[in-house]
Parts: structure tokens; C-alpha cells; sequence
């Protein structure tokens, strides 16, 4: 099929856009079918300012379905385009775990991320209620099949991490195939800092030593590998999508020991800034779980 734009009505810092955008779109697609009348037309909007749905069933005759990118706000989009009177099918351009704008923060602001077990939970939840079962739905693009790449975190919408598979890729291989595969991928929760979870907004002293333990387990009973890093909270960010965003420079030799899920750790210097412990479980047949906690340095 053919698409036309991607989230036009989308102007960083949510200002209001011009309507002739969609008079333009229509144009556009009845200009694509006049061309190729044997491929279906759509646009792609965001779940955002809500009643736009009226305006592009007003304005828009000639598109044939509708492109609907949406995170945690995908369990509501059946819903909202059936109030706005949208009758033709949609599809999921754009999914995956909660955005950054959708979760928790600490009372510093910062944002949690959910663990790669919590986003695959999700995962699975979002399709079998929105997307296998709505009857207007034609399918979705899940995202993002990608590693390492940094919006707010190097973790937070990649599929894969050091190209390692993470939980949510077996989760959607069943979910489209009805098999598991032969191998699983290890499960894991938050690391706590001092016995405090992410919710609780830690705070630490400056070069205190500190313990951080995981929990962490394999459907396969694999030997688990575990890696540590701590990264300063960034605190300028792309204005749109991650663009121009960089893995901060991680904080070296903060480990003072460390034997199984357990570590002690020394903050470093300085107060007034947020870090985020991250822990990273291989399992040595191509799978990674991984999971972060901020903290403030007082």
C-alpha cells in the first residue's frame, strides 16, 4: 500500500498544525490512484490531539485505510476511532513498549524504563487485545528491530541489544507463529539499589558504597552471565524520536565486588545528578535480558 506522511500533524512541542494538511493528503492520494488504483492509500498519525479523526474523515475521502502509531495508548485506539466515527480499517504503524511520555518518573523527573521481561508482557498483551482482535485492524509493523539505538536510554525501544536477542522477539515469533523457540530467553526484574526499587526514587550520598542486587532466571536453566554498567542521566534529549541523542559516557571501575546477581558499587563524586544502574543477563545462545534503575546522587 501506499503512505503518505508520517505523523504530519505532529509538531514537536505539541503546537497546533495547519488542517489544510489533510486537504493536501487528500489531493495527494486521489493524484496516487489515479496513477495506481490497484494498491490501497493511507496517512499516519500519532494518538494525540484526539479529535483529528473527525477532521480526516471529513477531509480525507480518497484515503482507503488509516496508520495509527501508538505505545501504552494502543489499548485505547479501537475505542478512539470508533468515538470519532472512523468505519474504515487502520493499521499499527508503530508500536512497542510504553514510551518514555507514558511510564513513571522518579520525583526527580526521570523517566523508568520497563524491564525486556515487562516489555515482552506488554508486547503480547497489545497484540491480542488490539491488534488479532479488533476487526478493523489489518496488521502492524512492531517496533523497533534494532540494537543499542538511544532514545532517553540505548535500551528503551531495541528489540535487541549488542544484537542479541531480548524477550520480546520470542514473544513475537509465537506470537505469529504459535511456537517458542528452542531456546528462551532469561527473565529479569528491576536491579534494586539498597533494597529500594525504581519507584521509590532513590537517593544516595556522593562516593557512598552502595549494593544493587538483580533477580534473574532462565526457562532453560542456562548459565547466566551478568554484566553491569552505570551511566550518567542524560539531561538534554532529541526533540523528536531520539534524533541527535548519544549513549552518555559510562562511569568507569564503580564495581567493588561482585558474585552472582549482587554487587557493591561506589558512586561517583558530586551531587545533584541522576545515574541509572544497568544490568545486562546473557544466557550464551543469543539471548540478553535487560533492566535499569535510577537513582540520584544527593
Amino acid at each position: 500500500m501506499w503512505a503518505i506522511g508520517n505523523e504530519l500533524d505532529h509538531i514537536p512541542g505539541d503546537k497546533d498544525y495547519n488542517l489544510k494538511v489533510w486537504d493536501a493528503i487528500n489531493e495527494i492520494a486521489g493524484m496516487i490512484k489515479q496513477t495506481d488504483p490497484n494498491h490501497p492509500v493511507m496517512t499516519v498519525v500519532g494518538y494525540g490531539k484526539l479529535e483529528k479523526i473527525k477532521d480526516i474523515k471529513e477531509r480525507c475521502p480518497n484515503l482507503d485505510l488509516l496508520g495509527v502509531n501508538a505505545y501504552a495508548a494502543l489499548m485505547n485506539v479501537p475505542e478512539w476511532l470508533r468515538e470519532y466515527g472512523w468505519e474504515k480499517p487502520f493499521a499499527v504503524t508503530e508500536w512497542g513498549p510504553s514510551g518514555w511520555w507514558e511510564v513513571p518518573r522518579t520525583k526527580q523527573g526521570v523517566v523508568i524504563e520497563e524491564t525486556s521481561t515487562e516489555k515482552a508482557r506488554v508486547y503480547r498483551e497489545r497484540y491480542e487485545k488490539v491488534i488479532m482482535a479488533d476487526s478493523l485492524c489489518l496488521g502492524s509493523y512492531v517496533f523497533l528491530w534494532t540494537t543499542n539505538r538511544q532514545e532517553r536510554t540505548h535500551t528503551w525501544f531495541n528489540m535487541f541489544h549488542d544484537s542479541l536477542k531480548t524477550e520480546t522477539v520470542e514473544v513475537m515469533q509465537y506470537m505469529w507463529t504459535g511456537k517458542w523457540p528452542a531456546n528462551r530467553t532469561p527473565r529479569i526484574d528491576y536491579p534494586s539499589i539498597n533494597g529500594l526499587g525504581p519507584l521509590e526514587s532513590i537517593e544516595v550520598a556522593p562516593l557512598s558504597i552502595n549494593t544493587a542486587k538483580v533477580d534473574a532466571s532462565d526457562p532453560d536453566n542456562d548459565e547466566l552471565k551478568y554484566e553491569w554498567e552505570l551511566l550518567p542521566e542524560p539531561i538534554q534529549f532529541g526533540a523528536y524520536a531520539g534524533q541527535g541523542e548519544t549513549k552518555p559516557e559510562p562511569v568507569k571501575d564503580f564495581i567493588r565486588s561482585s558474585e552472582n546477581g549482587t554487587i557493591q558499587f561506589q558512586v561517583p563524586a558530586g551531587g545533584g545528578k541522576s545515574y541509572r544502574l544497568f544490568v545486562y543477563i546473557r544466557d550464551g545462545h543469543g539471548n540478553i535480558a535487560v533492566s535499569n534503575t535510577p537513582f540520584y546522587v544527593k
